[in-house]
C-alpha cells in the first residue's frame, strides 16, 4: 500500500493558490483537496479557476510537482425540493467540469441530514432521493473518467444509512469517501464495524485526531464559523480537534483494515482551522501530519 497525503484547504482558510503549492510542497505532502481557497468555498466563483485560467494551474502544479487529488465541494442531495437538487446536480457537474481540467480524480459531495424527527419512510425517502442524485452525478463523472464521492458526514457519518444509499446508487463511478473520524467518534462505531459495511465503495479518505472534554463555551468567533459551517452542511458537528497523534482516535487499527483490504487512494487530513478558529494554525498542524503518519505506517508494518 502507497502512502499518498494529502490536505483540505479547510486548514488554511486565508492562504492564496500560490501559498498552498509552495507550503503544501514544504510540509511534504503529495498534493491537495480543495475546499476552499481565501475563504471562498465556491470555487467555481473564484477568479483562478475560471476556464481561461485553468491551463495555467495545471502548467503550475506540473511545474511544482503537486498534485490536486480532488475537489470538496458543497453538493448535498438532501434538499426536500426536486428544483434545488437539479440545482445542486448542476453544480457538481460544474465541479467535474473543474475537477478534470485540474487533473484531479473525483468531485466530494454530502447526503447529508435528515429533518429532526424525521420518521422511517421520511428517511427512507431521503435516502432514495441521494441515492438518485448520485447516481446522475456519477453518470456525468464516469463520461469523463472521473469520481464522485460522498463523505461519511451528517447522518451519513452512520455508515447503516450510508450503506442504504449506496446499495442503491447505479454508477460504477460513485465510491464512498471514508471520514474515517466521524462514524467512530459521532456514532460510537467501532472502525471494524464502519469498514465493514463500506470497504466495498472507499475510495478517498480523510483523517483527524481529537479528545472527549467536558462541554465548553465556543468564543463568539467559534461560534460565527459553525454557523457558516451549517449553511453549507447542514450535518456540520463539532469536535474537540487535536494535533495529529495527540488525540484518542485508534490509527494504527485504521491503518491495519487499509492495509488488509489493499486500499489505494490518498489520506487526506482535515484540520478544520476554517470551521474551528481555535485550533493551531496550519504551519503548526499541517506538517506533523505526513511524518506522524508514516510513522504510525512503519509502526504497524513492525508490530
Amino acid at each position: 500500500m502507497t502512502i499518498q497525503t494529502a490536505f483540505s484547504t479547510l486548514a488554511c482558510p486565508d492562504w492564496s493558490w500560490q501559498e498552498l503549492l509552495a507550503n503544501g510542497k514544504a510540509a511534504e505532502f503529495d498534493g491537495v483537496e480543495i475546499r476552499l481557497l481565501q475563504r471562498e468555498t465556491d470555487l467555481l466563483a473564484r477568479d483562478e479557476f475560471q476556464p481561461a485560467h485553468r491551463a495555467q494551474r495545471r502548467t503550475e502544479l506540473q511545474d511544482a510537482g503537486f498534485r490536486v487529488c480532488g475537489l470538496a465541494s458543497s453538493v448535498r442531495f438532501d434538499y426536500p425540493s426536486a428544483q434545488e437538487r437539479e440545482e445542486q446536480l448542476q453544480i457538481g457537474s460544474g465541479y467535474l467540469e473543474l475537477a478534470s481540467e485540474l487533473g484531479a480524480g473525483f468531485v466530494r459531495v454530502f447526503g447529508d441530514a435528515f429533518p429532526e424527527g424525521a420518521d422511517e419512510e421520511t428517511r427512507r425517502q431521503i435516502i432514495r432521493q441521494v441515492a438518485d442524485g448520485l447516481t446522475r452525478l456519477g453518470d456525468i463523472a464516469g463520461e469523463r473518467g472521473l469520481g464522485i464521492v460522498i463523505e461519511t458526514h451528517g447522518d451519513f457519518a452512520d455508515s447503516r444509512v450510508m450503506q442504504a444509499a449506496m446499495e442503491q446508487v447505479r454508477s460504477s463511478a460513485v465510491g464512498v469517501l471514508w471520514d474515517t473520524h466521524h462514524p467512530w467518534r459521532f456514532y460510537g462505531e467501532p472502525l471494524a464495524e464502519t469498514f465493514a459495511r463500506l470497504r466495498p465503495w472507499v475510495r478517498h479518505t480523510h483523517w483527524k485526531d481529537s479528545v472527549t472534554r467536558p462541554s465548553h463555551i465556543s468564543s463568539a468567533e467559534g461560534s460565527a464559523a459553525e454557523q457558516a459551517a451549517r449553511q453549507l452542511m447542514s450535518g456540520h458537528r463539532p469536535a474537540d480537534y487535536v494535533l495529529f497523534g495527540g488525540g484518542e482516535f485508534p490509527i494504527v487499527e485504521c491503518l491495519r483494515l487499509l492495509k488488509g483490504a489493499g486500499y489505494d487512494g490518498w489520506f487526506s487530513y482535515e484540520w478544520e482551522k476554517a470551521w474551528h478558529p481555535e485550533i493551531e494554525d496550519p504551519e503548526i498542524a499541517l506538517p506533523l501530519f505526513p511524518r506522524k503518519l508514516r510513522e504510525f505506517w512503519q509502526l504497524l508494518n513492525h508490530s
